[in-house]
């Protein structure tokens, strides 16, 4: 069967001389492995559009039982020339993408997180003020959707205590806006380094619980190094 549909690149490895294989975030289906073949061939343009955070329009041979579906056409369907251009922008997207890779199980949709993925990179790409609050956002969004919200009232989680998310002078104000589901467009929170440290302590805390691996992401080890000669 083909299908059409969007997808956002999540990871890619090496499958022969010619071909690779691409994990993709597909906006109906989920997380979906596919065979890219002739990506590594001169003239082909596949290898640069199955790039990681890349998304793309996609065509594709689909069937349920295969483990690896087959590539037929591919284009931009969003392109990130600002994010490209920017270390701490591809610091971030690269964060939100690994991250996206660990907590989702193949074959499994979840159209209003592809949503909430999508609107995060554009506005890495198209900000440059208080990334992390749209990494933090983005944290918060993958959590609910993915079924554990957190309860901000909460001590603690499966036996492991949870730290306090309004210790930070701004920090429940940010918590609340999280809640709502959307920030804002243009404002600008007041975030201290104490609010910082609350935030993220908390959200990686709530990850760890319930995702495996999460707590060694490559790309962000990269962020923090990146962030501590920022502030």
């Amino acid at each position: 069967m083909i299908k059409k549909s969007v997808g956002i690149v999540l990871k890619r490895f090496p499958y022969s001389e010619t071909s690779l294989i691409a994990r993709c975030f597909v906006k109906d289906l989920g997380k979906v492995s596919f065979l890219v073949h002739g990506a590594h061939r001169k003239k082909s343009p596949m290898s640069a559009y199955f790039q990681p955070a890349n998304c793309l329009n996609l065509v594709f041979y689909f069937k349920e039982s295969r483990e690896l579906q087959t590539i037929s056409k591919a284009s931009f369907n969003h392109s990130w020339s600002n994010i490209s251009k920017d270390l701490k922008k591809i610091s971030y997207a690269m964060a939100m993408i690994e991250l996206t890779d660990k907590c989702l199980t193949d074959n499994d949709s979840h159209n209003n997180l592809y949503n909430a993925l999508l609107s995060s990179l554009k506005e890495v790409e198209n900000s440059n003020n208080q990334l992390n609050l749209t990494y933090w956002h983005y944290q918060y969004s993958l959590l609910e959707f993915l079924g554990f919200k957190p309860d901000l009232n909460q001590s603690e989680l499966d036996f492991v205590p949870l730290p306090n998310p309004f210790e930070g002078p701004n920090s429940k104000e940010i918590f609340n806006y999280f809640d709502l589901g959307e920030i804002e467009k243009n404002k600008i929170f007041k975030i201290t380094g104490k609010d910082r440290k609350v935030i993220s302590t908390y959200l990686n805390t709530c990850l760890g619980i319930h995702f495996e691996g999460v707590k060694n992401l490559k790309s962000l080890k990269i962020l923090r190094e990146i962030l501590s000669n920022s502030y």
